[in-house]
């Protein structure tokens, strides 16, 4: 019966042995996975976090390539619009001489009937061509009687006249011009000291 016992015994004790045995694998199985679960937790938060900067980086970046686009196209349309307006100011610049050159034939005196005949025809072919250049926007800046403005005259000379303020344009000297608002040419004038 000792035999027995020792039998029934050992028995026993394998059988508890087993049991906690299998309670310490079922707490190791049951904490494992929830170490991963945390593991795993925090991976995908850093992985969100990392993804949602990520994507503020390219939203940062699209909208500045946008704003560089639209600035792109402000610029392209204001040089566009400004070389319509000025389109012809190369040309006209190299027309102020005729200009210059009409009005000094017209100072000229002429006494001959075929003399004056021909000034008439210049002043009639003078005043087509100005009247062509006004049309694409060419203007006579004013000088006479009118006070001196660095940005529309050029002071050559100095007078004195007492009967008129001082920095009044007394003389014209060469006419200037301008292209609608800007200057091709600043008159050169005599101004009152």
């Amino acid at each position: 019966m000792a035999i027995d016992e020792n039998k029934e015994m050992n028995e026993e004790t394998v059988k508890t042995a087993a049991v906690e045995g299998d309670n310490l694998s079922e707490e190791a199985s049951t904490s494992a996975p929830e170490a991963h679960a945390e593991e795993a937790v925090e991976t995908e938060a850093d992985r969100i976090a990392e993804l949602e900067k990520e994507l503020e980086q390219k939203e940062d970046k699209y909208l500045r390539l946008l704003s560089d686009f639209e600035n792109f196209k402000r610029r392209s349309a204001a040089e566009m619009q400004a070389s319509e307006k000025y389109r012809s100011q190369k040309l006209m610049v190299e027309l102020l001489p005729v200009l210059d050159n009409f009005g000094r034939a017209f100072d000229a005196e002429v006494t001959s009937e075929d003399a004056i005949a021909l000034k008439k025809g210049m002043e009639m072919i003078s005043r087509s061509f100005r009247s062509a250049l006004e049309k694409e926007g060419l203007e006579e800046i004013e000088t006479e009687g009118k006070e001196f403005d660095p940005n529309f005259h050029h002071a050559v000379m100095q007078g004195q006249d007492d009967s008129k303020p001082s920095n009044t344009i007394l003389e014209e000297l060469q006419k200037g011009y301008m292209l609608k608002d800007r200057i091709l040419r600043p008159s050169m004038v005599k101004v009152n000291e």
